[in-house]
């Protein structure tokens, strides 16, 4: 709770709504969040920008292709365009703060991937292959969908851009019902 009142304070420091038309002040924790989104889903979508076009040092599309292929993806260069278009426009989407649920959907559906395929065998730690990159790439999604973007996203302009209990379980919903759809076939 202690989150909340930090990230939503009211317009007026007696939270009377005589100054309700203000619009309000932007806080440490709104350019935190920005600092955290821009970082983030920069960062997510150069990952998949390396996937899909090849730039940034990638390997692109071909060859990762074959090595979605390799993991059991058929046909592999189907899964490579839908992981690395997950991972572009999803990190794009956390950096500006547009569609963050559905973003951070996109981001959690392909880590979970990740896991299965190609980290969970090896345990937890990155060092040996392990899972840990992939989780904390997950725990960020889910909770920037949790706590919202901030008032520096342009969806602080739609009813989900306040963050909370349901826009964190689409996320995960969706990110976990694609991941298990994509899994499976």
């Amino acid at each position: 709770m202690h989150a909340k009142r930090i990230l939503h304070r009211p317009s007026s420091p007696t939270g009377s709504r005589s100054h309700a038309t203000a619009a309000p002040a932007s806080s440490a924790a709104d350019w935190g969040l920005l600092l955290i989104r821009l970082t983030f889903g920069l960062l997510m979508a150069a990952h998949g920008a390396q996937k899909v076009f090849g730039i940034f040092g990638g390997d692109g599309l071909t060859a990762t292709g074959q090595a979605f292929a390799g993991l059991g993806y058929r046909p592999g260069k189907l899964f490579a365009v839908i992981g690395g278009l997950s991972e572009l426009l999803g990190g794009l989407g956390l950096a500006v703060g547009l569609f963050t649920p559905l973003a951070a959907a996109a981001l959690i559906g392909v880590m979970i991937n990740a896991m299965a395929t190609v980290s969970g065998a090896h345990g937890l730690w990155d060092t040996d292959g392990g899972v840990e990159y992939s989780v904390c790439i997950a725990v960020v999604a889910l909770s920037i969908a949790a706590i919202g973007p901030g008032r520096l996203a342009l969806d602080r302009l739609f009813p989900w851009g306040t963050g909370g209990w349901g826009e964190a379980a689409f996320a995960l919903g969706l990110g976990g019902v694609a991941a298990a759809i994509t899994l499976s076939l």
